[in-house]
């Protein structure tokens, strides 16, 4: 999928925008002129400076016509069931993890999670559950035992260790 420059600049811009509006709200300090908001302050103004950098290479890109000239251009890849069903997986199984990890738990969530995307990938059926879960507790062990990141236990809180 090709996307004309000025499109991923509009986006950029509103982002910058979505920033400066955001960073309002940040507190003042008492006796200083400089705040919390100016490091977040100056990113934005830095994309808001390259959005419009993307904007004018796009939409004189697109005045010219040649390649690249339209605005959203589909690859190959588009026209492809199976390509577009692992890029739908993608981001199912996103949106799945995101809605069900406080409730059931994050290994439930990341074997379902893994196993899915596994499976859509094609990764040898007698491997994929194995797998899956092995590769888990691997990541749950790093993020809650090393780096000592609190995952949700949902429904295996009784058995947490």
């Amino acid at each position: 999928m090709k996307v004309n420059d000025a499109v991923w600049g509009a986006l950029l811009m509103l982002l910058a925008a979505a920033l400066l509006v955001h960073i309002q709200s940040f507190p003042t300090i008492p006796g200083q002129k400089i705040g919390p908001a100016l490091f977040p302050g100056t990113i934005a103004v830095g994309l808001a400076v390259c959005a419009v950098m993307l904007i004018f290479k796009g939409v004189s890109r697109h005045r010219a016509g040649g390649p690249h000239a339209a605005w959203i251009e589909a690859d190959t890849w588009v026209r492809s069931p199976r390509q577009l069903l692992a890029f739908v997986a993608v981001i199912a199984v996103n949106v799945f993890y995101i809605l069900a990890v406080d409730w059931l738990g994050f290994i439930p969530v990341a074997v379902i999670y893994l196993s899915l995307l596994f499976a859509v990938f094609r990764v040898r059926p007698t491997w994929i559950v194995p797998l899956a879960l092995v590769v888990t507790l691997v990541i749950h062990y790093a993020f809650y035992k090393l780096l000592k990141v609190p995952l949700p236990w949902g429904l295996l809180k009784a058995v947490a260790w």
